[in-house]
């Protein structure tokens, strides 16, 4: 490496930052670091890189154009932002729970906040209207309203989605929340402790295999470099190791597998977890406050979804249950499943409530809800009226003024089953044959005429209840191009169309891609 090349942390930062045009800090040039992006090099005890390998890395990443080969010269790259980090699209309380298929929060903030900025010409909302996403999902657009000073009714076809959305946008006691939960983790510490002993020594004897066989930094460039095949390399340290864990799984009697696997959390938990599970659970129940418990419900929910028995790689898609320890393509080492929730439980416990401050801190008195129900028939006054009489006086006088939602994409995702796990444990009721656009369904002729019939169904609802002057802004990957014959049968035009391009996608499929975001109006 020329010497002539290298330059510190910072004046590596201060370089990317102006040859990127956008805010690089020394926290992400430690990233590239850590994760063997880039070399480093120690040279009397300071850490220096290189600036062509700098310059390499964020030259892959100058994507827009590539992008706009692949995808067109349509493509609005300002809906892109690509400027933001991960903390900016998952801000607050839109990361107390995952949930897939979620558009990021400046999207919305894009099409309903009523600042002019310098990218916006026209100004479809202000303070105080009323928005309606009748396909609510995490309550992406419900947040968001409040934050901007905007009224918001959320409709869901599946009751935990509605949990979700409530959750995030209702005011609770936060500190009686945080009285609670310490005096529900101390009581799940004292009953799970006499099981501490086998994983205590799992993780030490893990931890030293690991740190002999898996050196990260110079395992990730030798991979990297293809010096090592990390496939080849991986399943002889993996059969290595299964050595020491089943002599560990025989010497404290541990049990591998429930007696049946007729449920959800039976298959795809360990019985430690499956009975940590409902100890918490059973003290969860016995909280009176709704609000209270709701959150507690989404904060071990959370928590279940981290303690699957599947390998890092998998959460999102389950492939088979795992129950030994196995080579790990996240991590670059060896890594085990779970035998206990207490770690992830703490950590979400402190996440969500600090999150839930947060939020706290930008809350807006407006009003915000989440029904279950079906966006294609509910009467939105009458249910609103049920739940809160002066939302409803509102909503007489003023009525709504749009929409902004993303229903489901043909046949992708199946909503009800993501989050399977926790209808098992909160024994929830199931509205699967209700979901629109299912991937049970699947994408044949019928089941696109039945997607095209029942988003219209949706709109035309909803038109009962809005202004004459509305405006309806759809998120939609509209490859089988239905969204022209679903305008129509709702007797709405479209009046504009914005492609966007989806820069920060959690599968695993990262090849350019984008979708559209309709702008309907009365025909």
């Amino acid at each position: 490496m020329n010497k002539s090349d290298l330059i510190t942390l910072n004046a590596a930062a201060i370089w990317a930052s102006e040859y990127t045009n956008k805010a690089v800090t020394i926290s992400n040039i430690s990233y590239l670091v850590q994760y063997a992006l880039i070399d480093k090099v120690i040279n009397n005890g300071v850490a220096y890189v290189s600036k062509s390998d700098l310059k390499k890395y964020y030259d892959k990443n100058k994507i827009e154009i590539n992008w706009k080969n692949k995808l067109g010269n349509d493509l609005n790259w300002k809906l892109s932002f690509d400027n933001l980090k991960e903390a900016d699209t998952t801000k607050h309380v839109h990361r107390i729970h995952p949930y897939k298929g979620k558009f990021i929060p400046q999207l919305v903030e894009y099409f309903i906040d009523s600042h002019t900025d310098e990218f916006k010409r026209d100004i479809y909302f202000k303070e105080n209207d009323i928005i309606f996403d009748p396909f609510c999902g995490s309550g992406t657009t419900l947040v968001q309203a409040n934050e901007l000073g905007i009224n918001a009714i959320g409709v869901d076809i599946s009751e935990f989605n509605s949990m979700i959305s409530n959750c995030k946008i209702r005011e609770i006691d936060l500190i009686s929340l945080e009285n609670i939960v310490n005096i529900l983790t101390d009581k799940l510490e004292c009953y799970i402790k006499p099981s501490l002993e086998f994983e205590d020594e799992l993780n030490n004897k893990l931890m030293e295999f690991n740190e002999i066989n898996f050196n990260i930094l110079d395992y990730k460039k030798k991979v990297r470099d293809k010096k090592i095949d990390s496939k080849i390399y991986g399943k002889e340290k993996e059969e290595e190791f299964l050595i020491i864990y089943n002599d560990l799984i025989k010497k404290y009697n541990i049990k591998l597998y429930n007696d049946n696997n007729n449920s959800f959390i039976c298959k795809w938990f360990i019985p430690s977890i499956v009975n940590e599970l409902n100890y918490i659970n059973n003290l969860i129940n016995s909280i009176n406050d709704v609000k209270i418990k709701s959150i507690l419900q989404i904060i071990l929910s959370r928590t279940m979804r981290s303690c699957r028995a599947t390998t890092h790689s998998d959460l999102g898609t389950l492939l088979k249950p795992i129950t030994y320890t196995y080579y790990c393509r996240k991590h670059y080492k060896i890594c085990k499943p779970l035998f206990s929730i207490i770690k992830w439980w703490k950590k979400y416990s402190i996440d969500t409530i600090k999150r839930l401050y947060e939020f706290n801190s930008l809350r807006t008195n407006t009003y915000q809800l989440c029904i279950t129900g079906d966006s294609r028939n509910i009467d939105i006054f009458n249910e609103i009226k049920i739940y809160d009489n002066v939302f409803y006086d509102i909503l007489k006088n003023k009525r709504i003024n749009g929409i902004f939602t993303s229903p489901p994409y043909i046949g992708l995702i199946d909503y009800h089953e993501q989050h399977a796990y926790a209808y098992d444990l909160f024994s929830f009721n199931r509205n699967d044959n209700f979901e629109i656009g299912s991937l049970s369904k699947g994408t044949s002729l019928n089941a696109k005429k039945e997607y095209t019939e029942d988003i219209s169904r949706v709109l035309l609802n909803a038109k009962k209840y809005m202004i004459d002057d509305y405006n309806v802004f759809i998120v939609a990957n509209d490859k089988y191009n239905l969204y022209p014959d679903i305008a129509y049968k709702s007797n709405m035009k479209i009046v504009n169309t914005f492609k966007r391009p989806v820069l920060n996608r959690v599968e695993k499929d990262k090849s350019a891609y984008s979708e559209i975001i309709f702008h309907l109006k009365e025909l």
